[in-house]
């Protein structure tokens, strides 16, 4: 599937473009990337790295093993690329792109990691955003947000945010 996708961090100080073909969207249990997503899964979906190009900033980069790196914003700490040093593939972050609805995972990888009550989630009681906040409170978090919004923007921070 050819996709022209954008993404980036968190704060908005790294941007990236994806143009071309996505590569087998999934998500990985093993522990390293539990770890370097702070998460129970790592969602991932590949494309070709000279498909990928950093539109604004630069990855602070981690390698996590000999052979593979993982790229993160130094600013927030959003993970955004995991890349086999010695492949032409590069993942990114299924959650950092403006539409992570585009790259639905097909597969699940490293489950000999899975914990053992990650299938009964689906199960778990569920709530909007914002449910147990007070409502004066929420409306300001909402309000004074500084997380980028889901598109590129020309500059960002805005220089007179309202």
């Amino acid at each position: 599937m050819t996709m022209n996708l954008t993404g980036g961090c968190q704060c908005g100080a790294v941007r990236y473009r994806i143009s071309g073909p996505l590569k087998r969207a999934s998500i990985c249990h093993c522990r390293m990337c539990q770890k370097a997503f702070g998460s129970f899964f790592a969602p991932l979906v590949g494309t070709k790295l000279s498909g990928f190009v950093l539109t604004r900033g630069a990855l602070g980069l981690f390698k996590s093993s000999d052979l593979v790196e993982r790229g993160f914003c130094r600013d927030c700490g959003t993970p955004l690329t995991f890349r086999d040093l010695d492949g032409d593939w590069i993942e990114v972050s299924i959650g950092s792109l403006d539409d992570p609805a585009a790259a639905p995972p097909v597969v699940q990888v490293g489950v000999e990691s899975r914990l053992p009550w990650f299938s009964d989630l689906a199960q778990l009681p569920s709530e909007e955003t914002g449910a147990n906040e007070d409502a004066k409170r929420y409306e300001h978090i909402a309000k004074t947000s500084h997380q980028h919004p889901d598109h590129d923007t020309a500059t960002w921070p805005p220089e007179n945010p309202t």
